[in-house]
C-alpha cells in the first residue's frame, strides 16, 4: 500500500480536493435535501479514483522516460519497486471503481465517467506533441468542482464551472514552474512542455499570466457565489484573499536562473493555497 501512494503521490490529492468539496458544498447548500454524508463519501471516493487512475497511468507511460532522468529515475516503475504491468491493473482496477461509483450518484455522473477518465488519462499523453500539455493537466483537476457539483445538483451552473477554470489555469501556472527543472532534458528527448519550447523567463512569465487568469476567475466567481448564496461572505474573501496571496508569493520564490526552490512554491505554496481557501470557503458556507 506505501509502495502505491508513493507511486501516486497521494499527498498531491491536496490540490484539487478543496474544490472539489467546495463545489459539493455549494450545491449542498441550495439543495432542498440538504447535505448528504453518504453523497459526500461517494465524491470523495470518486475523487481518489480518478486521480490515483490517472497519476498511475502518468508514471506507467512514462516509466521509459522516468528511467533516464536524473530526477526521476528513483521513482517506483524505474527502480523496479513496482512492476509495470502491476502498475497498469492499478489504474485498471481505479478506473472501475471510479465507474462503478459513479454509478451510485446519479445518470449523469455515471454517463460523463467516461469522458473525466479520457480527459485525466489523456493527459499524459500530451507532452509527446504540444506544449499546452500543462492547461491540459489543468483541465483535468478542473474536472474536481464541477463534477462534485453535478454530483449533488444533477446539473451544470456558472460558479462551478467558474471555479474549474480558476483550477485549470492555476494548475497550469504551477505546472509550467515544476517543469523548469526539466527543460534541457525535455528539448535533448523531444518532449513538449513550455520551458523547452520558450524557455525558462519566457515560460515564467506565461505562468504569471496564467495566475493572472486564474486570479480574476477566482473573484468572478466568489462575487457570484455571494450574490446566490448572501450568507457566503467574510470567510468566503478571506480565503480567496489568502488564496491570491499565495498565488503570486510562489512567483517571487524561482526565477530562471535560480530553482531551488521551487518544490517549496509547487507543492507546499499551492497546497496550503487550496487547503485553507476549502476549508474558509466551506466553514462560511455552513454557517
Amino acid at each position: 500500500m506505501k509502495k502505491y501512494l508513493s507511486l501516486v503521490k497521494f499527498s498531491h490529492t491536496l490540490f484539487a480536493m478543496p474544490f472539489a468539496l467546495v463545489g459539493f458544498f455549494i450545491a449542498s447548500t441550495g439543495a432542498s435535501g440538504g447535505l448528504s454524508w453518504r453523497l459526500l463519501g461517494l465524491v470523495v471516493l470518486c475523487m481518489v479514483f480518478a486521480r490515483s487512475a490517472a497519476m498511475g497511468f502518468n508514471r506507467w507511460l512514462d516509466r521509459d522516460v522516468d528511467a533516464v532522468n536524473p530526477r526521476t529515475r528513483m521513482r517506483e516503475l524505474p527502480a523496479g519497486v513496482i512492476k509495470p504491468k502491476s502498475a497498469l491493473l492499478f489504474v485498471i482496477v481505479n478506473c472501475l471503481f471510479f465507474i462503478a461509483t459513479t454509478f451510485f450518484i446519479n445518470r449523469l455522473c455515471f454517463f460523463l465517467s467516461p469522458v473525466a477518465l479520457a480527459v485525466v488519462l489523456g493527459y499524459s499523453y500530451t507532452k509527446r506533441f504540444t506544449w499546452l500539455c500543462h492547461l491540459v493537466l489543468g483541465l483535468g483537476l478542473a474536472l474536481a468542482p464541477v463534477g462534485a457539483y453535478l454530483a449533488v445538483a444533477g446539473r451544470f451552473d456558472w460558479i462551478p464551472v467558474l471555479y474549474g477554470l480558476a483550477v485549470m489555469l492555476w494548475t497550469g501556472g504551477f505546472d509550467v514552474i515544476y517543469a523548469l527543472q526539466d527543460e534541457q532534458f525535455d528539448q535533448e528527448h523531444r518532449l513538449y512542455s513550455m520551458p523547452a519550447f520558450f524557455g525558462k523567463a519566457r515560460a515564467l512569465r506565461i505562468s504569471e499570466w496564467m495566475h493572472l487568469g486564474s486570479a480574476a476567475l477566482m473573484v468572478y466567481a466568489g462575487r457570484l457565489l455571494h450574490s446566490e448564496l448572501p450568507q457566503a461572505n467574510d470567510l468566503l474573501w478571506l480565503g480567496t484573499g489568502i488564496f491570491l496571496a499565495l498565488l503570486f508569493y510562489q512567483h517571487r520564490l524561482v526565477k530562471p536562473d535560480d530553482l531551488s526552490k521551487v518544490n517549496l512554491a509547487f507543492f507546499t505554496t499551492n497546497g496550503f493555497a487550496s487547503l485553507i481557501f476549502g476549508t474558509l470557503t466551506i466553514i462560511d458556507l455552513l454557517i
